[in-house]
């Protein structure tokens, strides 16, 4: 598949959901809760690979997924809850950036006493 095409349908995808969220908030809420741009990455992986090898690389992007995708779930209360107090937006994303980055950080360290590694 020509990289031109991904961008587009993939660019296609963002833009029709933030419309929606100007829109219907909740709604677009709901579809970004899907894990829409691993969904997108899947989907690339299988129809790039025809299946076989893809199937692997798939089945090890999800597993990772999984565990890069909750240092960033209290950050979304927390960067909700500045918002609501009245916080500048640009620091509620600092905020949320530099939180989740440091939950990563301590999730990967509680992870290796697991045999579990997210880095490296």
């Amino acid at each position: 598949m020509p990289i031109y095409l991904k961008y587009l349908i993939t660019a296609a995808i963002v833009v029709t959901v933030s419309e929606i969220a100007n829109r219907n908030p909740k709604f677009a809420a709901l579809i970004n809760a899907l894990p829409m741009m691993t969904i997108i990455v899947i989907l690339w992986l299988f129809i790039e690979n025809k299946g076989g090898e893809g199937v692997t690389k798939i089945a090890s992007h999800v597993y990772y997924t999984c565990w890069y995708v909750l240092p960033t779930l209290p950050m979304f209360l927390v960067m909700s809850q500045m918002l609501k107090n009245g916080s500048n937006f640009w620091l509620s994303l600092g905020v949320y950036i530099v939180g989740t980055i440091a939950i990563f950080f301590l999730l990967n360290f509680i992870l290796q006493k697991f045999d579990i590694k997210l880095m490296g």
